[in-house]
This record gives structure tokens, C-alpha cells and sequence, in this order.
């Protein structure tokens, strides 16, 4: 297992490499340099189509995996059509080391990289230079990109209304019990049980991976319950069987949390390590199955759309 996972790393490396073209969509792409606690950093946005003309527009923060990039999540989620059809700013923020201080020992870990405060900035200069809605900014990620959006929740929460996490938990000793957020935020996770990299039990992840210890899927999922106050008694619920894929989803809905915040579980039954309805970047050997039950991307927006930050 080890040395298909060196495999697959190499390979996001490649892609990532070569990974060059012109995104989806028609809308307009920049590269943006920040300097943040004498680092430079980077992020590519993505503008919808006439966005100068339109009233102030939702943003979503778009994080990679680790040894990803901003221009190769943009291609395994595809996001961009969805931006056009709905007004979204998207923001692809890009990770030192390719990997980002989650709270595990990545290396921007132990380099006490502050992505919080780099994505605290980005919110910053987005809100000063486009027409962005400041009571609708939302964050997502997968694997890596997933737990620092877990850990933006927990720190972040005074700039965002909602999160959303793909193939991720949270780290276990040091975020876990320090979340705090400035008010209750409403949360998603979708996750995978057959995923190879971040297991749906949680526990200490294995030693190609950054290591550490992370919560359960159902661990995170009851944090958050705890922390918006939500009944305890959810909404359980089968999704359609739509594609003969090998996967089955399960959603389960906790309502009635404070300023009727809610937490959300996906759970896809054989799912792998991948991005519902989105390009796998690597094959089913290595990462497991992509479920073609749900696409992430609207199942992620029609939950996004639903609340807006009450403190901006």
C-alpha cells in the first residue's frame, strides 16, 4: 500500500505539473501574489462572466489536497460552470509545501505556516477589490484542503457562513479541542467509507500520509452537533441509487441548532478517497470509488446558499 501511495503522489505531482489549460468555464481567471508573515502566497480567482455588473456576489473558498495545487482542484471539483449559472466568486488559495498547517505534522506544520491568518487576508482583499457579498462566504476542501477548512470553522468562523469538507475529518489533539467558534456554523462533511487515505474511523493516520490523529467522521459530525446546539435525533435518509457505480449514499440532517444552523453527513457506502461526480485524480486502484449518486458541487452550493454570516 505504501508504494501505491509514493504512486499516486507522484502522479498529483505530474498532473499538477502539467495541469495548464484554461479552466472550465467563461469567466474571468487571475493570479494574485499576498505576502503574509514575510511568505509569498498565492490564489487564482475565478469571476463569473459580467460579475462587474451584478450586485455583491457569494464567494467560495476552494482548497486543495495535499501535493495538489489551486489549478488541480479546479479540475477535479469543476466548480466553474456552477459559478457561472449561479454568481459565485470563486477563490483557489494555494498551500505551502503543497500541503496546509491542518493541525497535523505536515510540513507547513512544523514550519508554523498560519494559513488561517493567509486566508484571513485573501478575505480581506477580495472584500476590497470585487463585489463580494460579506455574509456569504463559504469554505470547502478535500483531504488535506478538508481539514484546514475543519480547522477555518473552528478559527475563521467571524468571516464565513457555512463550510463544507469532502475526504476529511479534523485533526484530533490540538484542533478538536480547541474549536471554539465566534458563533455557531453551519457544517457538511461527505466522506467515504472505503477511503484509502483519510479513514472514516478515524484514528492515527498512516505514515505516508502527514500522520497525526484525527476524529471519526461521525466523531466530527457530533462535535458540530454539540457546538450549534442541534437536536440530537436526526433525519436519516437514503439518496437514489442513480448510477451502477458500486456506491450508495446516506444523508443524515441535524435541524434545529441555533440561528437554525445545521450539520450535514454524506456518507458514501464504498466511496474512495474522490470528489462526488468529480474528476478522480488518480485511478480506482489507488484511491477507491467516485460515487456518480450525488454531485458534490450542488449538493455543496444548495447547502451554502441556505445561510449567510449575520455578524458581516
Amino acid at each position: 500500500m505504501k508504494l501505491l501511495i509514493t504512486i499516486f503522489l507522484i502522479f498529483s505531482g505530474f498532473q499538477t505539473a502539467f495541469a495548464t489549460g484554461s479552466p472550465l468555464g467563461v469567466g474571468e481567471q487571475k493570479t494574485v501574489h499576498l505576502t503574509v508573515n514575510g511568505h509569498d502566497r498565492y490564489f487564482i480567482i475565478y469571476l463569473p462572466g459580467d460579475y462587474k455588473k451584478s450586485t455583491p456576489l457569494p464567494l467560495i473558498f476552494v482548497l486543495h489536497g495535499g501535493k495538489g495545487s489551486p489549478e488541480r482542484v479546479m479540475r477535479q471539483t469543476g466548480f466553474q460552470p456552477l459559478a457561472e449559472r449561479e454568481k459565485i466568486i470563486l477563490v483557489y488559495p494555494a498551500a505551502l509545501f503543497d500541503q496546509w498547517n491542518d493541525g497535523r505534522p505536515t510540513q507547513a506544520n512544523r514550519a508554523g505556516i498560519n494559513d488561517v491568518a493567509f486566508v484571513n487576508k485573501i478575505c480581506s482583499y477580495m472584500e476590497e477589490n470585487y463585489p463580494v457579498d460579506k455574509q456569504k462566504v463559504y469554505a470547502t476542501g478535500i483531504s488535506n484542503g478538508g481539514f484546514m477548512t475543519s480547522r477555518l470553522g473552528c478559527e475563521l468562523s467571524n468571516r464565513l457562513a457555512a463550510t463544507a469538507i469532502v475526504s476529511g475529518t479534523m485533526e484530533a489533539d490540538s484542533v478538536a479541542p480547541g474549536c471554539h467558534p465566534t458563533h455557531p456554523l453551519p457544517v457538511l462533511y461527505i466522506h467515504g467509507t472505503a477511503d484509502p487515505i483519510v479513514p472514516f474511523g478515524g484514528g492515527k493516520m498512516k505514515e505516508f500520509t502527514a500522520g497525526g490523529n484525527i476524529l471519526s467522521h461521525q466523531q466530527v459530525i457530533d462535535q458540530w452537533v454539540g457546538i450549534n446546539k442541534c437536536d440530537t435525533t436526526p433525519a436519516v435518509s437514503k439518496m437514489p441509487d442513480i448510477a451502477d457505480d458500486g456506491t450508495t449514499v446516506q444523508k443524515t440532517l441535524y435541524t434545529g441548532g441555533i440561528n437554525d444552523n445545521e450539520v450535514v453527513s454524506y456518507v458514501i457506502i464504498n466511496g474512495g478517497h474522490t470528489w462526488p461526480q468529480g474528476r478522480p485524480v488518480a485511478s480506482e486502484f489507488i484511491i477507491g470509488k467516485t460515487s456518480q449518486d450525488i454531485n458534490a458541487n450542488e449538493v455543496i452550493w444548495d447547502f451554502f446558499k441556505k445561510f449567510k454570516n449575520n455578524d458581516q
